[in-house]
């Protein structure tokens, strides 16, 4: 979810599938126009356009954002999880219109909102509650969060699903990926259909809020006795399958603790760690979303407030295993390769170069576990590093290979939080963390 209390607009949502198609043939329709005007014009001037040049140019990539961001739902949402499960393999172009999709913060307008309560809650909903607050508090790609009070006096969080989306899921899904493949910006190799039909799955599951009250009592199971969280708590008389009402959590965006003390940057984080650790090694149980809206801190009461576990999903014991294996080798000074082969991060048939590549970026990583020394997320030089090796690996167009889609999701829990980790400067015993944990 995208805080937007100081930002966003009111768009409405095309709720048929007609409409939301009609969208998408708009926005090719005016792109295509767009590439015409500018081929013709370049060879008015004895220039010979490129295709490439022509498609990305700053006004059609403004087009292409805005437009699957208008649509929400899966349009969105498959543009969010390309780029960032395969970021490092797309055009930065490409990369830079998908990336926009995750800072979105649209919003259903009042009219459309109401239609979706009474479609839900019966006509006379109102009568329920003593404050309904229209203007949400936050919105992504599947729905917005709306504050409200009922008349017996609870604070809740009512999160609202766009209409047309749960119906729209699969044409939604082909359509966009048939536009991006239309693109001719795929490097060739990269297969995309097995993240497209992950899209399509986690989708589902986002889409079934009652599954996701579920998944927050799960979770509120698992961690009972874990100090230091608060989650929301469901109200089932006013949850249904695309309305998930939840006690409302008073907090702070995460990142406003960039300019708090070390010690408790560092204790919020070391808590997120070890949460995550348990999940994957205890739980067998994620949260697998890295957004960093989906973390709050609460400093009346020193709590991290957790929210949406829409994204939740098991962890099978067999990859658990797998990270086991590469924890242990990494911390003893072993041989990585074989657990990073059974994890997936290259294939059998990977050449010998790119397997020493990927190999040598986790040994970047795991330097610091293998001395027994705080992590310091601070320390620029790490990222630097690890940047350098990726643009290195991005350059090396023959090496095409998608992680499986269960270490995938793994792979970018682990990279949200070490983002949110380096912004916030955070030093960690992870060493110990994973000790305990192994």
């Amino acid at each position: 979810m995208t805080d937007i209390t100081q930002k966003g607009r009111p768009v409405t949502v095309p709720a048929s599938r007609a409409r939301r198609l009609a969208g998408l043939g708009g926005m090719a329709s005016g792109i295509a126009g767009n590439m015409a005007a500018n081929g013709l014009r370049q060879l008015a001037s004895g220039q010979r356009p490129e295709f490439r040049d022509l498609l990305l140019t700053p006004r059609n990539a403004t087009r292409i954002a805005d437009q699957l961001a208008r649509m929400r739902g899966a349009a969105m949402k498959v543009g969010q999880l390309i780029s960032m499960d395969t970021g490092e393999f797309l055009p930065p172009e490409l990369a830079q219109i998908l990336g926009r999709l995750r800072a979105d913060a649209d919003y259903m307008p009042p009219r459309q909102l109401k239609q979706v309560l009474s479609a839900n809650w019966g006509d006379g909903w109102l009568r329920k509650f003593s404050k309904f607050d229209v203007r949400p508090i936050a919105a992504a790609s599947i729905g917005q969060v709306h504050r409200a009070r009922t008349g017996d006096g609870r604070d809740l969080a009512i999160k609202v699903q766009y209409p047309g989306v749960a119906r729209s899921i699969d044409s939604d899904v082909q359509n966009v990926a048939a536009l991006i493949r239309m693109s001719g910006l795929l490097p060739k190799g990269l297969e995309i259909d097995p993240l497209l039909e992950e899209a399509k799955a986690q989708l589902r599951d986002e889409a079934d809020y009652l599954r996701e009250r579920d998944q927050i009592v799960q979770f509120q199971t698992l961690m009972q006795g874990a100090e230091g969280f608060v989650l929301p708590t469901p109200h089932d008389d006013l949850t249904t399958d695309s309305i998930l009402a939840m006690s409302f959590l008073p907090g702070h965006p995460i990142e406003t603790l960039e300019t708090a003390s070390q010690d408790l940057r560092d204790s919020v984080i070391s808590r997120l760690m070890e949460l995550m650790f348990r999940e994957v090694f205890e739980f067998g149980f994620i949260q697998s979303d890295p957004n960093f809206a989906n973390y709050r801190y609460d400093p009346n009461s020193d709590l991290v407030v957790l929210l949406d576990f829409g994204a939740a999903r098991p962890v099978p014991h067999q990859v658990a295993s797998d990270y086991a294996a590469l924890f242990c080798a990494a911390m003893e000074g072993g041989d990585l390769s074989q657990p990073a082969l059974a994890l997936g991060f290259f294939g059998a048939d990977t050449k010998e170069r790119h397997q020493q590549m990927v190999l040598s970026m986790l040994e970047t990583v795991f330097t610091p576990l293998r001395e027994r020394r705080l992590f310091d997320f601070g320390d620029t030089s790490l990222s630097n590093q690890l940047n350098a090796a990726g643009m290195e690996m991005a350059n090396e167009r023959d090496f095409i290979h998608v992680p499986p889609i269960e270490t995938l999701f793994l792979q970018r829990k682990f990279a949200g939080l070490f983002l949110l980790a380096s912004r916030l400067r955070a030093r960690v015993d992870i060493a110990g963390q994973i000790a305990r944990h192994l």
